[in-house]
């Protein structure tokens, strides 16, 4: 899972500074983190296709992929294993 790097990305958009470190699997996102406005989801889109090397359709993206830390690193891992 990639778990760390999706932490790093999160970090580095949201500019979370010291508080990405208590971010776990289970940190909820959506509605729980004040800097993740719709302008945010897509810079991290954005970052992840960068960091990972994919491309993000639309229709792959919900609110369920943004609910936690967990559900991003999750959907990472879907698309580098599809």
């Amino acid at each position: 899972m990639y778990l760390q790097e999706v932490k790093n990305i999160l970090a580095d958009v949201l500019s979370l500074g010291a508080a990405a470190g208590a971010l776990t699997e289970q940190s909820p996102l959506l509605g729980a983190i004040p800097e993740l406005d719709s302008m945010a989801v897509v810079q991290l889109i954005a970052a992840m296709e960068e960091q990972f090397g994919f491309s993000v359709d639309d229709d792959e993206i919900d609110a369920a992929t943004f609910a936690s830390v967990g559900s991003l690193a999750a959907f990472v891992t879907r698309k580098l294993t599809a």
